[in-house]
């Protein structure tokens, strides 16, 4: 199984947290990954977004085809992330667009740093791998938008 932890682009300050929208660089920034992605992705890929405007956004760039997932909005613990996308026994690729800090705690505890939080910046993907029959996690790639 593959898991893609794509932290939304950009968005504006402002509240409702949930009704913010990217900015104009982060219109660019999503507009970057997705075409990487366009590039690189399986076609048996799975999408869950979370439900806030901005991660919504952050996907439309590279598909109207995805899963609003509740249960990964922001403040959602990583093990919630991780049961949403069926990590690691669901299979094929899934694609989860959240948020910060969550993101960053999903990807410690991939590492191997459970109750750790890594920062991942705004839009960019962190890709993980795990072969069946085995336990060991892989970090495939790490990029930013600025980098595409």
């Amino acid at each position: 199984m593959d898991l893609i932890l794509w932290r939304h682009a950009e968005a504006e300050d402002g509240i409702p947290d949930h009704a913010r929208e990217l900015t104009a660089k982060g219109i660019r920034q999503a507009a970057k990954v997705a075409a990487f992605l366009h590039q690189h992705l399986p076609d048996d890929h799975r999408i869950l977004v979370s439900p806030a405007t901005r991660t919504q956004q952050t996907v439309a760039a590279l598909t109207g085809h995805f899963t609003l997932a509740p249960t990964i909005a922001p403040g959602a613990s990583a093990e919630a992330v991780l049961h949403a996308a069926r990590w690691p026994d669901g299979g094929g690729t899934v694609i989860v667009v959240g948020h910060q800090p969550t993101l960053g705690e999903v990807a410690a505890q991939l590492l191997g740093s459970a109750g750790a939080t890594l920062s991942i910046r705004k839009g960019a993907i962190w890709w993980f791998s795990q072969r069946d029959g085995s336990s060991q996690t892989t970090l495939r790639l790490v990029i930013t938008p600025d980098f595409l």
